[in-house]
């Protein structure tokens, strides 16, 4: 028997449309508050070099507490995405890393500062594995670029919305409400993510037809890849490769840049935010773009290989405007403006980036791999940090030196990346 007309439109009706993009929009809010949480301590850095009696080592210290559990974590959190499930273990990471968040208003020096830095980067090291082990089961091939480049843009939101919101809670409330407040925001996150999340196939409100365009590339999950095959594995190398070259660059901009608008530029918290809010808002184009590339060029014919690192080449070009910060002399707003474009290349670069997992490499080993990347990255910044804060100690807060680096490192990356992976295809 024919079904009715209003039948059909009920059966219509249990289905969201176009629901893998409304799974990316919490992506993106995990990622947003992920990066409001981690913005915190940059740009209180000031107030709390005041209060508590810091010097720039100090503060590399505490940094690179939050880069050493970070790092040491990431696989561990790749490996734990893996087996408890995307749904059950993003949910316990955002718990941990809020409940961190939040512990700093209970700091009054360096050192406990750097344990509740440790506890925040134990939780936050899920993040990004949780993440892209998503897009790799909510989006077909095609797609994964544009989407990570739009929940990664929730990084930039972050760190757009932190210098908007934490210099007004810190002048009306003190420095600790900020912490207490932007930590309580996971939670709200967390309830979204239980009441919505479900795996593509045991979702009710998804359409088959949907279901059938995310399965359209037909990968198969594959059996769990154990970490020594992966690490025989040049896909898995060229991203760790990637992550350990950039990453620190990525972390030179988020807990330095406050720092070095105050030292050379004179604003003080109340005048940081706009100057962070235009960069960051670039950086939110800025990997949106990136992934928009690369989709754009598969979608017109060309290679998966061709098209990832024509988008990456692209960035890392634009990168290098970088290198010529330290000749701005006293011009703001060019100083701010070329620290723009850096920012908003590399997060352009890290949505090509972050694809290379998933498209080279079974479903079931993204989160793992993605955890030994994140882990390379943040063991990079671990050692980073404390040499920016010995040099900049040293030569007198001179940062010219260390943007020349930031500019240099994703040609260098890209053309090892080459090296490793000549053609982007999937591995077997």
């Amino acid at each position: 028997m024919l079904e009715t007309k209003s039948e059909q439109r009920r059966e219509a009706g249990r289905y969201l449309p176009q629901l893998r993009w409304y799974i990316c929009g919490l992506l993106f809010f995990a990622s947003t508050v992920n990066y409001i949480d981690r913005q915190v301590l940059g740009l209180l850095k000031p107030v709390l070099e005041k209060d508590l009696g810091w010097n720039e080592a100090d503060y590399g210290w505490i940094v690179s507490a939050f880069q050493l559990a970070y790092g040491l974590m990431m696989p561990l959190a790749g490996r734990m995405i893996d087996w408890l499930g995307v749904r059950i273990g993003y949910m316990l990471a955002v718990v941990v890393w809020s409940v961190a968040a939040m512990g700093h208003a209970l700091a009054g020096n360096a050192v406990q500062f750097s344990v509740a830095r440790f506890s925040l980067g134990i939780g936050e090291a899920a993040n990004f594995p949780a993440a892209i082990k998503t897009v790799a089961y909510w989006f077909p091939r095609r797609e994964r670029a544009l989407a990570t480049g739009l929940f990664n843009s929730g990084t930039n939101i972050g760190a757009l919305v932190a210098p908007l919101m934490v210099p007004f809670l810190a002048e009306r409330f003190g420095w600790r409400s900020a912490f207490i407040f932007t930590g309580s925001l996971g939670f709200i996150w967390v309830a979204l993510w239980l009441f919505f999340f479900r795996e593509p196939e045991r979702h009710k409100w998804l359409d088959p037809k949907e279901l059938a365009l995310i399965k359209s590339d037909d990968e198969p999950d594959g059996a769990r890849v154990p970490y020594l095959q992966l690490l025989r594995s040049r896909a898995a190398w060229a991203f760790m490769v990637g992550k350990f070259l950039t990453d620190p660059v990525w972390w030179f901009y988020l807990f330095w840049l406050p720092g070095f608008l105050a030292s050379v530029y004179k604003l003080d918290l109340s005048h940081l935010g706009l100057p962070i809010v235009v960069v960051y808002q670039a950086s939110t184009i800025g990997s949106v773009g990136g992934g928009w590339i690369s989709s754009t060029m598969l979608r017109r014919g060309y290679t998966l290989n061709r098209a990832r690192k024509t988008a990456m080449l692209i960035c890392a070009l634009a990168v290098t405007s970088a290198i010529f910060v330290g000749n701005a002399g006293g011009n703001l707003w060019l100083a701010v403006g070329l620290v723009s474009v850096a920012a908003a290349s590399h997060q352009g670069w890290s949505a090509n980036l972050f694809t290379l997992p998933s498209d080279m490499l079974p479903k079931n080993a993204v989160g793992s791999v993605v955890g030994l990347g994140g882990m390379c990255g943040a063991l990079s910044g671990f050692l980073a940090a404390p040499a920016i804060g010995y040099w900049l100690d040293f030569s007198h807060k001179s940062y010219g030196p260390l943007f020349v680096v930031a500019g240099s490192m994703y040609l260098l990356a890209l053309g090892i990346i080459q090296l490793l992976v000549p053609k982007i295809e999937r591995q077997r």
